[in-house]
């Protein structure tokens, strides 16, 4: 396996049409790396880019140390996994998985070797002798992985894989992938919309927005740390809630509602002393008396429900507060009704703010865990020289 270095890597498609901006990133060898982000924000572009299906604008793309900006994709050593399976529907699956081999004329038994093993690995082995048109979705996708799988590539890029699979068999295949990365000891560069692909499946996940890294950290360290809005509400389901708040003695003032964080986000606060800023505060972070555990140190506020979204194990309240709605996720079924009066606890310890006109996370600690140090991601090595990447927006950020 290798690692995957990008060094202000741009991609543009005229003067003004800049997809992927001052792109700077260190993928370890044998780390699981997700780019996430919404559509159009440059992370199939930048995964087409190391692939060599996308010519580089400006920059450098080194693999296992050697840099590729002219290596043509066959020579790069490297397999790609798209959305769409791509098999050839007259060829069974073993065939479909050989073909690549056949094609660089490696001897039949080492075909058979990689062939049976990969369908080992994925456990389709009865699947051999079966064409595409008799698999199921999840099946064929499979077979795709497995054709990536013998070649025995330095890495592993994957677009999408499972865009085209119902919400059962993602659950299934992302499972499998895990896996695969545990047994292969791969490194493996994922590119997805779902953002819980991304925190289940990733060591790292870059977060992008127009082709700029907003923050490349690990998932938990994305989820409390975040350090813009943009990452706060993108990463999170349902999305952390922001509200307006005054900022009087170091808490937050919503109204008749004051709210007080603990920790370093108090004094923080202290610089924004009578202004406006966005109070963050994550669904599941707020709770209800009687339908919820109060967790030690919290704040009460009053609001009025407005909607009420029963989902089974979980109820989703939309609730009103000082003219502003926020949701609340509640365990369970919550017997209330919209326009009922509702009274909310805050737990102060998991309170985030940003500044409101640069959204950047007003500083509430240190995350878990120092990039930089080894054996981050517990895959005995370090990443040399790795500053942490926060939002930096249009500026160079090193790796």
């Amino acid at each position: 396996m290798a690692d995957v270095i990008l060094e202000h890597v741009y991609k543009r498609y005229g003067p003004k049409a800049v997809v992927v901006k001052d792109f700077n990133l260190h993928i370890a060898d044998r780390e699981f790396m997700v780019f996430v982000g919404p559509s159009g924000c440059g992370k199939s572009t930048t995964l087409r880019m190391i692939a060599g299906l996308e010519d580089i604008s400006d920059g450098i793309v080194k693999i296992g140390g050697r840099v590729v900006n002219d290596v043509p994709p066959k020579d790069r050593d490297i397999a790609m996994v798209f959305q769409n399976y791509a098999l050839y529907p007259h060829m069974n699956v073993y065939d479909n998985m050989a073909f690549g081999l056949k094609l660089r004329k490696m001897p039949k038994e080492e075909i058979d070797r990689r062939v049976r093993d990969a369908a080992k690995i994925l456990q389709m082995e009865h699947l051999l002798q079966r064409k595409p048109k008799e698999l199921s979705g999840g099946q064929r996708q499979r077979v795709a992985m497995g054709r990536a799988i013998v070649r025995e590539p330095k890495v592993f890029l994957m677009d999408e894989p499972l865009s085209n699979l119902d919400a059962k068999l993602r659950v299934e295949m992302r499972s499998q992938i895990s896996q695969l990365h545990r047994r292969l000891g791969a490194t493996i560069v994922y590119v997805t919309h779902d953002q819980v692909e991304a925190m289940t499946l990733g060591n790292r996940i870059v977060v992008l927005r127009d082709g700029i890294i907003m923050q490349c950290d690990t998932p938990m360290n994305l989820y409390d740390f975040p350090a813009t809005k943009f990452v706060a509400g993108f990463i999170g389901s349902p999305s952390m809630n922001f509200m307006t708040a005054k900022v009087q003695g170091g808490e937050f003032v919503l109204g008749e509602n004051r709210i007080a964080p603990m920790g370093k986000l108090g004094q923080s606060l202290r610089a924004y002393e009578g202004q406006e800023v966005l109070m963050g505060i994550r669904p599941e972070h707020i709770g209800v008396p009687g339908l919820t555990d109060i967790p030690d140190g919290v704040n009460h506020m009053r609001g009025t429900i407005v909607v009420v979204e029963p989902l089974g194990a979980q109820t989703d309240l939309i609730v009103e507060v000082a003219g502003q709605s926020l949701t609340v996720k509640v365990d369970g079924q919550a017997l209330v009704s919209p326009g009922d009066s509702i009274d909310l606890v805050v737990n102060q310890t998991r309170l985030h703010a940003f500044d409101i006109s640069t959204e950047q996370a007003i500083d509430r600690g240190t995350p878990t865990g120092t990039r930089g140090q080894a054996d981050t991601l517990g895959l005995g090595y370090e990443y040399p020289g790795q500053a942490q990447q926060t939002a930096m927006p249009a500026t160079a950020q090193s790796v």
